[in-house]
């Protein structure tokens, strides 16, 4: 087991979403890590795997094909050992023995980093809501992606 400061409070998990298309042999995966606040690592546990059933329904698209959502449980938990504030760190990954050209590589120029990369539309199912569809997340402004039909 891992560390576990005494004074943890939040942890990251990763929730494995699975969703499927009606008439479409192929499903789409998220991996989606959120933020648990939780006493212990068992409670923060308990609270994932809510937080992951939660995800779970149907919807219909907008293309009118029903989109199933299943959690399929949890890739990942960790503690988050600092308190949450600018610059907090919430995760860290280590490597070994890898050569300075190798380690230049890992650290990206600006456009290529997420959040400044151009949006690539998915080349997978339409799991679009009919409800968001157009929005600014999703293409659309009418609703957030966080409501269901």
């Amino acid at each position: 087991m891992s560390y576990i400061p005494n004074d943890a409070e939040w942890y990251l998990a990763d929730l494995i979403i699975q969703m499927r298309v009606e008439m479409d042999p192929r499903s789409i995966v998220h991996i989606n890590t959120i933020l648990v606040r939780a006493d212990s690592p068992e409670d923060a546990h308990e609270k994932a795997l809510l937080l992951g059933k939660h995800e779970e329904g149907s919807y219909v698209n907008s293309d009118g094909k029903t989109v199933s959502v299943v959690f399929c449980g949890l890739g990942e938990l960790n503690v988050v050992h600092d308190k949450l504030e600018h610059g907090s760190e919430l995760l860290y990954r280590e490597r070994v023995d890898m050569s300075d050209e190798q380690v230049r590589a890992l650290a990206k120029p600006k456009g290529e980093l997420a959040v400044f990369a151009p949006r690539q539309m998915s080349t997978g199912p339409n799991y679009m809501p009919k409800s968001v569809s157009g929005s600014s997340r999703y293409e659309s402004t009418e609703e957030s992606p966080d409501s269901k039909e």
